[in-house]
């Protein structure tokens, strides 16, 4: 393509030429401000409300249902409620991974809309946060694409493209600080390019970059762009004071991070204490790199095939437009910026963030618009050169949109109608409703805060990444796994096995008690045995041929009347053993009616540990919806051993839930 489509002055982009010209030529016409300001922007709020209306359908529908939750989201969304609730800087120990101004800011719009109040579950009101900061960076690609002198339909396309990518809807309803980062960077770029008041507009910019970089430290990859963005847009007879003072800010913004280090005694390392030095070396340094693309077992790999599959279409029109894109001077720097970052996240040995694609998405919207915007307007115009081009850029622009629409029908279909953390929620709940706030769990940090709003102590809920990581936990946990009655494993914690010794070992010295889901969004509840999960099984099985011997003989009790399957099941020793104890003690003074051993929740195919009654020695159960009176003495009569942990009222029934155990407890 030419350049000749630009025209620019010698010392400056069309774009900025175009502002210069309108500029010159508004009127001002009396009457309110805003009146004046709608009047103006009339035609672009036609086109851009309904992208922002879009926009925000999409991605807030099944808001919970998908994606599932991961540890990533859990973390940062428990890291703001800590500062909300707790009043501290993180959940654990703050050990200056990321800096702090990702979920201070996720933390200042829950404390001030009261999403963690109205959300269930505690990391939605994160996702809330996250989809708000995408819409604001909508609005914001609008305004960079009209600066860059973008059609207002090509503006609206890049918004749409952002927003309803399917990798855009992944990574955008997940809690990824570069999503609360992206909004800022795009403001950062916006301001660079202005061209009035350049003094509070580059100092305006560099504040906005600064506060990126301290949202999510691998955006200051884009800093060159944006000194180049910067340079050219500066006019020549204030470019250095103008560029001095932006200069300034920022390194004032980052030097505040190392003064909240040094304010902590926290800047250099230390004997026990955590320092920012050792922050960066870990990030920069020592963190293990994701493989190489050589490797089809390579986390690389494993992130690029995840990215690849959400949306082939985007990715590959975004490295294209960025090629052509490196020959239209208006374009060239943000095509640059997304090559750039494409290059440096496959060098060897390098670490590969699963969220680094967020950074690009904005950058391969607006290429893909603005290339298609200026390929169209070249075929509109006569004489052009080189329309052979244009139609090839617009042709390839055709292909990609007939490929994408089913691609992103199917797609987009998952995310508002899928229920992917279901099996999350449902584990999450068989913990509150059957384990006690006095054990201690390991879990996935997507649930910790959910559980210690359940009633937990803090320190009764271990992220399992702290067990084998922070000292602190170590010495509220002097065993090891041993100290930990349940660990609830989930694919973020399968996926880097052996990477923690301590949830290992409880992982290989426990037995499943719940399960939920398949495939990757499977969740298992745990129980840990302190003797191995070999002679738990050895347990087990003895104790499942004493309950089937008992239950035989209780099934041939004629005084108990129960269904055929249910003593079959009773026979075949897959009811508890505390159950088979009060049927007989109810059989041996009287009649017992079995309505059933209704299953809990994610116990399939294990021990029944519930009995539904409907009636004690003749007399019903439930009167009137509450207990009569042999049910409510039986119920008091129950202690010890056989206390059951819940009675609940059915129907005509009552059903008595004992708890998990591993042991057998007849005598």
């Amino acid at each position: 393509m030419s350049t000749t489509l630009e025209k620019p002055r010698p010392t400056e982009p069309a774009a900025f030429a175009a502002e210069e010209r309108s500029t010159s030529t508004s009127v001002h016409r009396p009457g309110p401000p805003l009146a004046n300001w709608l009047r103006a922007h009339g035609r672009d709020l036609l086109w851009l409300l309904p992208v922002l209306l879009i926009s925000a359908v999409v991605n807030f529908l099944n808001l919970g249902g998908s994606p599932q939750r991961i540890d990533d989201e859990g973390t940062y969304t428990a890291q703001a409620w800590a500062v909300t609730h707790l009043g501290e800087l993180a959940h654990y120990t703050y050990w200056y991974d990321h800096p702090p101004l990702g979920w201070l800011q996720i933390a200042g719009y829950t404390q001030l809309t009261g999403a963690f109040e109205r959300w269930d579950i505690a990391v939605l009101a994160g996702r809330e946060a996250v989809l708000v900061a995408a819409l604001v960076s909508v609005v914001l690609l609008w305004a960079l694409a009209r600066r860059l002198g973008m059609s207002r339909g090509a503006a609206a396309a890049t918004g749409l493209l952002f927003a309803l990518s399917p990798l855009a809807v992944q990574f955008h309803r997940t809690v990824y600080l570069d999503n609360i980062a992206v909004p800022w960077l795009l403001l950062a770029f916006f301001l660079a390019m202005n061209r009035r008041g350049q003094l509070a507009a580059f100092a305006g910019s560099a504040l906005a970059f600064g506060i990126a970089v301290l949202t999510k430290e691998t955006f200051l990859l884009a800093l060159p762009v944006l000194i180049w963005v910067m340079v050219r847009a500066a006019r020549r007879e204030t470019r250095r004071y103008t560029l001095s003072v932006a200069a300034s800010i920022l390194v004032l913004i980052g030097g505040s991070y190392l003064l909240l280090a040094a304010v902590k005694g926290e800047l250099f390392s230390g004997a026990g204490r955590v320092s920012l030095i050792e922050g960066v070396t870990f990030q920069l340094g020592s963190r293990e790199g994701s493989g190489s693309l050589a490797d089809p077992d390579s986390l690389l790999n494993r992130t690029l095939g995840m990215w690849w599959q959400l949306d082939p279409v985007f990715i590959v029109l975004s490295l294209l437009s960025a090629t052509a894109a490196l020959f239209l001077p208006r374009f060239r720097p943000y095509a640059l910026l997304l090559w750039g970052m494409t290059v440096f996240m496959l060098r060897p040995g390098g670490y590969l963030p699963v969220p680094y694609v967020i950074m690009l998405i904005p950058f391969g919207a607006l290429l893909i618009a603005g290339v298609t915007d200026g390929a169209i307007a070249r075929l509109r115009r006569k004489n052009a050169t080189r329309r052979g081009l244009a139609l090839g850029a617009v042709s390839v622009a055709a292909i990609g949109a007939v490929v994408a629409v089913p691609l992103w029908t199917t797609q987009l279909r998952g995310f508002v109608l899928a229920d992917l953390d279901e099996p999350l929620r449902s584990a999450q709940g068989w913990l509150i409703e059957n384990a006690s706030p006095d054990q201690r769990l390991i879990v996935d940090d997507a649930m910790w805060v959910d559980l210690v709003k359940a009633g937990w102590d803090r320190d009764n809920v271990i992220w399992y990444y702290k067990l084998d990581t922070d000292p602190a936990v170590q010495t509220q946990s002097p065993n090891g796994w041993r100290d930990a009655d349940y660990v609830v494993t989930t694919d973020s914690m399968r996926t880097f096995p052996g990477a923690f010794p301590q949830v290992q070992e409880a992982i290989d010295n426990s037995v499943v008690v719940a399960r939920f889901g398949s495939g990757t969004q499977a969740v298992e509840v745990r129980r840990v045995t302190i003797d191995g999960a070999e002679q738990a099984a050895m347990t087990a099985e003895a104790a499942e041929a004493n309950r089937a011997a008992l239950g035989a003989q209780l099934a041939t009790n004629p005084e108990v009347a129960l269904s055929d399957q249910d003593r079959d099941r009773l026979t075949a020793g897959q009811v508890d053993a505390r159950i088979i104890a009060v049927l007989a003690t109810l059989a041996g003074s009287g009649s017992v009616s079995v309505s059933g051993f209704p299953i809990v929740s994610g116990e399939d195919g294990m021990t029944f540990r519930q009995v539904a009654l409907s009636a004690i020695d003749g007399s019903p159960a439930v009167v009137d919806g509450v207990l009569g009176p042999d049910a409510k003495a039986l119920v008091e009569s129950l202690d010890g051993t056989y206390e059951p942990a819940d009675v609940a009222i059915d129907g005509d029934t009552v059903v008595l839930r004992y708890s998990v155990s591993l042991q057998s407890t007849l005598p």
